[in-house]
């Protein structure tokens, strides 16, 4: 049997911004979206990701001014997959670095994001996710 490939379960119509948009610009792609994240993509290359929890702990709540920069408050230390990574490496992956969500990259650029939640709606990684989601949510609140 061969495994299923990230290309096959990644989200592809991903919204980016730029580094030099405003942090209230990012708030506003998440909440049109209903996502917690927008990758940050200069010159057609991922620089970044820009989370809910970036800008409330980076920004919000040291009262800073909203229109401050992404790249002020964004993860720059960011771990990428490729769209031929196999589907348990990236539940392990994910699991192992703590993460909700990985950029999917190929030659350097964007071409779609993972969530943990798309590994459990194909019904066979559902274990590996709720395993790294476990692992994730453990280590979160400890």
């Amino acid at each position: 049997m061969i495994d299923l490939k990230i290309r096959e379960l990644m989200t592809t119509d991903v919204r980016t911004i730029s580094p030099n948009a405003t942090i209230k610009d990012a708030a506003n792609i998440m909440n049109t979206v209903d996502v917690g994240s927008v990758p940050v993509v200069d010159n057609n290359k991922l620089v970044g990701i820009v989370t809910d929890r970036d800008i409330v702990l980076r920004s919000v709540a040291k009262g800073q001014d909203p229109n401050q920069k992404v790249c002020d408050v964004m993860t720059k230390d960011i771990k990428t997959i490729s769209p031929d990574t196999k589907v348990h490496e990236a539940a392990d992956l994910m699991a192992k670095r703590q993460i909700r969500r990985l950029p999917v990259v190929d030659n350097g650029n964007l071409v779609g994001i993972v969530a943990i939640g798309d590994l459990a709606i194909e019904g066979k990684y559902e274990d590996e996710a709720g395993e790294a989601l476990h692992d994730i949510s453990k280590n979160t609140l400890s």
